[in-house]
């Protein structure tokens, strides 16, 4: 089963490290994968609670770690979720908190899931097995709705133009390459990106609609301070801007020691900091990574640790 599902991992050492997993701790994984970053924890000694919402995602990572026991435990759910799930599990809070975002390895790299224009496959696009397809999301959007989707979630500038092409073909695109070739003729050739595909950005956006993973980061970004233990960190990788605008922005409001309105010329509400930043800029991969795997490139990685 791994093999069918073998993501590198991203920024390894460097969360792991960040995260200080030992003997006693209990780690939770919200985007488990193909176990990467929970086998590091392992490693350490930490119990490992990891979530996806990828069935096989869950089984190759539950093949990978079965060698460590109870110590690891794989539950199929969103990790907004999580603070369900550690209550099912009799867990108060834990000591450290993983979120690695975005689309596994396996997820693009497998045509019938339809999150890359690279091979031609079904307009899916979801991460698991319930919601709406990106076809079906395209048939219910109107083309207004859908072009404030891609201009949005994917920041196209052309997003009027091509949510044109799209909602007024007949058929409406179903297959990836289909999509892929609509978007690109959209797109005046002298207006195509020099790095990526002309559809990069479109497709950014309605993967991110189909999975709301916005919505997802937002809420458990808002249950950090319900997580984590005292001394407890939480590291998360982005891969976007709009997510990593959002890690940063709740990280410096949680690490925030006044909460007075603006102006005021002496603070009333004596408030105290309950984190404090662990990474002041995002951490990237290294030159070594990036060669060995160059879809690291867009990987950032911010961290926060609650104060005793």
């Amino acid at each position: 089963m791994e093999k069918t599902f073998h993501h590198v991992t991203v920024l390894r050492d460097e969360a792991v490290a960040l995260l200080r997993g030992r003997p006693g701790l209990t780690m939770l994984d919200g985007t488990l994968g193909g176990g990467g970053h929970a086998q590091a924890l392992l490693e350490s000694g930490a119990r490992v609670i990891g979530l996806d919402r990828d069935p096989r995602a869950l089984a190759a990572a539950s093949a990978r770690l079965a060698a460590f026991g109870d110590r690891f435990q794989a539950v199929p759910a969103r990790f907004s979720l999580a603070r369900e799930v550690l209550d099912a599990l009799g867990v108060a809070r834990v000591d450290g908190l993983l979120l690695d975002l975005g689309v596994s390895s396996p997820q693009f790299d497998e045509a019938s899931r339809g999150f890359s224009f690279a091979q031609d496959g079904p307009l899916d696009m979801r991460m698991g097995a319930e919601g709406e397809s990106a076809a079906q999301l395209i048939a219910r959007l109107s083309e207004a709705e859908l072009a404030d989707v891609i201009f949005e979630l994917g920041e196209e500038p052309h997003s009027r133009r091509i949510a044109r092409a799209i909602k007024r073909v007949e058929p409406l695109p179903t297959t990836t390459h289909a999509l892929a070739r609509l978007v690109s003729d959209a797109i005046p050739r002298a207006a195509w990106p020099k790095k990526i595909h002309p559809a990069t950005r479109t497709f950014q956006a309605l993967r991110i609609a189909v999975n709301h993973e916005l919505e997802e980061l937002d809420a458990i970004l808002d249950a950090l301070p319900a997580l984590l233990a005292p001394e407890g960190r939480a590291a998360i990788i982005s891969f976007h801007s709009l997510e990593d605008r959002k890690v940063k922005a709740r990280f410096r409001d949680l690490e925030r020691r006044c909460a007075c309105p603006p102006g005021m010329p002496v603070c009333g509400c004596g408030r105290q900091p309950e984190f404090r930043a662990l990474t002041r800029r995002a951490i990237t991969a290294s030159d070594a990574e990036l060669d060995a795997n160059p879809r690291a490139r867009s990987a950032h990685l911010r961290a926060i640790e609650r104060l005793p």
